[in-house]
């Protein structure tokens, strides 16, 4: 455990965030460097990496701009080698790249849809994680991964199967690396996000003409509101910090509180 100076551990840490332009991944990018970490933000678009990149060094710490399509095999782990190569190491990733690609029922799910989102939301997990474990077991530090799953991965997925398919598999993904990683040093969690006011849901709503709040507090959650981006960062750099140098293999719900409400009654409604 680091002393109080350093509560995270992660000061001068070589770290890489996966999907690190906007949302989720510039808010871990941003608060990685507010710990002291060192970042590589990666995005398929390299504008948007190099603005975070830009915040990031603003803070004081290194930075650099990366991008690679990470559901490509080669592209992954050409990403993981250049983020060491410009940090000298890599010891800390956090990846939250997925999405649904489109929505509708199973009748209508294309084969071709299937494995978008199959790649996007749990192979390029693979790609990624273990091209940035061989490289930590071969420095010898050992490392910190943690990713991005979806309460979908609890929950059955209407009109977004192959997402929530793919979110329930990786959550066994991180549950095996950790058991055939754990003895390098390496420890993987996951943080599974529900309702998230990310730019790209905010949109959504604009266009809608809704506020998402509003739309939650119908919804009946506990909370009230969507989350934040910040309010998912959170967790994602606690399990990359010594705060967690505990914990592996596991999965965080951070929902807002709706998985603790009993199912049948919501708010302040009282069964007699």
């Amino acid at each position: 455990m680091s002393d109080a100076s350093d509560l995270f551990g992660l000061r001068g840490k070589p770290a890489l965030v996966v999907g690190g332009g906007f949302g989720i991944g510039r808010a871990s990018a941003l608060l990685l460097a507010r710990a002291g970490a060192n970042v590589a933000v990666a995005d398929l678009d390299l504008g948007r990496a190099r603005d975070v990149a830009a915040e990031v060094e603003s803070i004081g710490v290194k930075a650099t701009a990366l991008t690679a399509d990470v559901t490509d095999r080669a592209q992954a782990e050409t990403l993981v080698a250049d983020a060491a190569a410009f940090h000298g190491g890599l010891e800390v990733v956090i990846n939250m790249v997925g999405g649904s690609s489109t929505w509708g029922p199973l009748f209508d799910l294309e084969d071709d849809t299937w494995q978008t989102d199959i790649a996007l939301n749990l192979t390029q997990h693979l790609y990624v994680s273990r091209a940035a474990a061989r490289r930590m077991v071969d420095q010898g530090t050992g490392g910190r991964i943690s990713v991005v799953a979806s309460v979908s991965g609890f929950y059955g997925a209407p009109s977004h199967a192959a997402y929530g398919a793919a979110k329930a598999g990786l959550m066994d993904l991180v549950r095996t690396m950790a058991q055939e990683w754990g003895p390098h040093g390496i420890r993987i969690n996951a943080v599974a996000p529900d309702m998230i006011a990310t730019p790209r849901v905010k949109a959504q709503f604009d266009e809608q003409g809704v506020n998402p709040d509003t739309h939650a507090q119908a919804d009946g959650a506990p909370l009230g509101r969507f989350g934040l981006p910040e309010e998912i960062a959170g967790p994602l750099v606690f399990l990359a910090s010594d705060l967690a140098g505990f914990m592996t293999g596991q999965t965080l719900i951070v929902d807002g509180g709706q998985r603790a409400a009993f199912p049948h009654v919501r708010g302040t409604e009282v069964m007699s």
